[in-house]
């Protein structure tokens, strides 16, 4: 489960980009801004960390960043290091899986793993750690924790048993827990060549402006896979998770606003219990490690046709704010998708927030996927119900993604629903509907009748769950 491995670090000068690594200060300087950690730590022989995939779905690579929340809490999140570019580390701090033992003395969560059989091959373990490790310090552990590492050998019982023995466990104070409690060091994260790191909106539009072909980045789970190929060009890269502004979440009166660079780990962790639908599709949008890095402008402003939390916005009414060089604007979730990955954003506008009404209608999300969870969805729905003291629909969304070009509302069946009860007739007339609302392809993950099968059969579940 590797040991400590002394490395030869390179003394930091104050106007170069560093980062932190396992309690050491290591400089990037020249370092290719777009390579990902995975990369540049395996060419400096840390080779605790594994490549797997290099999609961000196996947790092979994964490492612990530290990061604060909005109250400046810092804790450690597990994430992909396949994924996570150098340009995005400058001011940061990592942990690695060599880091973990002291001297002979292995760390709880290895101990745990060796004490529960929990190894085989050896391949995932490390991967398995450092997921268990940030769950440790965090208080939590359970089947969800690792739910983005794969084991093919080992078997999923040794590490349950593994992560139960640790849920009873009390971390204390250690090197670890000390980091937690330190108080961030203060220094300007500097930019690597042309990956800059504006810390304001009004910074990061106007390098927009002054750099025709860059790109905006954030999380970096869905570029990270071009980048890690080599297949993204860019004449710069313009980060957006350093700006305060956009990773604000503010829930006032009947209204949840949700900053752009918010990560979805953070939005499922503030608005638990607020937004039933929400809670529902972030707890199998991707695993744990993505949902730490990810966030939702990134998700919106990749207006893929089966993008899982682009539904939840129609079903829900949100609203998108833009800001440009022209100022702000809000836009209508709907009116936000013009086609097949193309939105109403211009390229020098920015996606500042997203305004989600806190609605009594019943609400829930549906995905169908060829696994539970970390998988790209088949068909995604998402419906919001309202109606009267005698049963009556006053109020009817049904939103779905993986059916169109865009994720679309059945407008024809919603309209069908309003003033009626929602009796057998109605029910099976409106299946019907839905069965001709859309005109999906058939590709590999499924065929067309059977993505329309879904649109009819998830609305009568959610009938049949929350309809009476």
């Amino acid at each position: 489960m590797h040991g400590s491995r002394a490395l030869r670090y390179i003394p930091v000068m104050h106007n170069e980009v560093a980062f932190r690594l396992n309690g050491a200060r290591v400089a990037l300087t020249d370092s290719p801004p777009t390579e990902s950690l995975l990369r540049w730590l395996k060419r400096r022989a840390l080779t605790g960390t594994k490549e797997g995939c290099a999609d961000g779905d196996c947790g092979a690579c994964t490492v612990a960043m530290v990061e604060a929340d909005a109250d400046g809490r810092r804790h450690y999140r597990a994430v992909n290091s396949c994924l996570l570019p150098l340009g995005a580390l400058s001011g940061r701090e990592i942990v690695t899986v060599e880091h973990l033992a002291d001297g002979t003395d292995l760390h709880p969560v290895q101990r745990a793993l060796v004490d529960a059989s929990g190894s085989q091959c050896g391949y995932c373990t490390p991967g398995f750690v450092m997921s268990l490790f940030a769950g440790y310090y965090a208080g939590e552990l359970d089947d969800a924790t690792t739910e983005g590492n794969l084991c093919r050998c080992t078997g999923y019982a040794p590490i349950r048993r593994a992560t139960h023995a640790l849920a009873g466990m009390e971390p204390g104070r250690d090197r670890f827990a000390d980091v937690l409690q330190r108080a961030p060091e203060q220094r300007p994260a500097t930019p690597l060549g042309r990956y800059f790191l504006p810390t304001d909106i009004a910074s990061a539009l106007a390098l927009k402006r002054n750099h025709a072909g860059s790109r905006w980045i954030a999380g970096a789970t869905d570029l990270g896979v071009e980048l890690s190929r080599g297949r993204v060009d860019a004449t710069a890269w313009i980060a957006l998770d350093r700006i305060e502004a956009l990773r604000r979440i503010v829930v006032d009166g009947n209204e949840a606003v949700i900053g752009a660079g918010a990560s979805l780990g953070t939005i499922e962790r503030t608005l638990a219990g607020r937004i039933p639908a929400l809670d529902q599709m972030l707890r199998w949008f991707a695993a744990r490690q993505v949902r730490n890095r990810a966030t939702l402008g990134g998700n919106l402003g990749t207006a893929s046709p089966i993008g899982d939390l682009l539904p939840v916005l129609l079903a829900l009414d949100a609203q998108i704010d833009l800001e440009g060089p022209g100022g702000r604007r809000t836009v209508a979730a709907e009116a936000f998708f013009t086609g097949y990955r193309e939105t109403v954003r211009e390229d020098d506008e920015l996606i500042v927030a997203v305004r989600i009404p806190v609605q009594a209608w019943r609400s829930a999300a549906y995905k169908v996927a060829k696994r539970q969870s970390d998988d790209i969805s088949i068909v995604t729905a998402v419906f919001a119900l309202g109606l009267d003291e005698a049963g009556r629909v006053l109020h009817a969304r049904l939103a779905y993604g993986g059916v169109a070009a865009k994720p679309m509302r059945a407008r024809a069946v919603e309209d069908f629903l309003l003033g009626r009860r929602l009796d057998e007739t109605t029910l099976a007339r409106a299946a019907r509907l839905l069965g001709e609302e859309f005109s999906p392809l058939s590709d590999q993950r499924a065929g067309a009748g059977y993505r329309r099968a879904l649109c009819a059969n998830l609305f009568l579940q959610f009938v049949a769950e929350h309809g009476s």
